[in-house]
């Protein structure tokens, strides 16, 4: 298996996660790249089983980094996507979104999380799944005690991040 993480994080929420992501895939003896999105042109999509890529919701969108990125991949690859979007055997994506949902919770992140999915739909791609994990808002004690969640400072925490490491595994041997 060869897999690919490639994520942004501005305040390290995204980053824990994809590092958690790192860490379950090599524990599956996984052949893993990680890299952050501004590290990441030179990538081909098509040279890996699975890419997981990871980014936080901010407005019920990828932040303007991954849009960009996405859309210039989409570019170089406008050629292979064909009518009707025919999948390619062997190439999976798991998209991961971090999100802290102060006002309606999840419903903030899953947007965000179907936009990317469908960059690679169009491309061949399994998108496996979409996992969305809770992370503390950064710079605002408010954002994150008074949400639908109540009290996520510190998130995702140590039992967040195990059970990210748990899942991947799971992934895999589901392939």
């Amino acid at each position: 298996m060869k897999a690919v993480i490639i994520y942004w994080s501005k305040t390290g929420n995204t980053e824990k996660v994809a590092l958690a992501i790192e860490d379950g895939l090599k524990a599956t003896n996984a052949d893993v790249l990680i890299r952050k999105v501004e590290e990441a042109e030179d990538i081909d999509f098509y040279s890996y089983d699975l890419i997981c890529i990871g980014f936080p919701s901010y407005q019920w969108s990828p932040p303007e980094p991954v849009i960009a990125f996405l859309k210039k991949k989409f570019s170089e690859y406008r050629s292979n996507v064909k009518a009707s979007s025919p999948k390619v055997s062997g190439k999976n994506v798991l998209i991961f979104v971090t999100y802290s949902g102060p006002h309606t919770g999840i419903n903030e992140a899953i947007p965000a999380g179907k936009y990317a999915g469908q960059f690679f739909d169009h491309l061949g791609f399994t998108v496996l799944d979409e996992w969305y994990i809770v992370g503390e808002f950064h710079g605002s004690e408010s954002m994150s005690t008074l949400g639908r969640m109540g009290d996520i400072r510190g998130r995702p925490n140590e039992g967040d991040l195990q059970k990210v490491k748990q899942d991947i595994g799971n992934l895999i041997k589901g392939l």
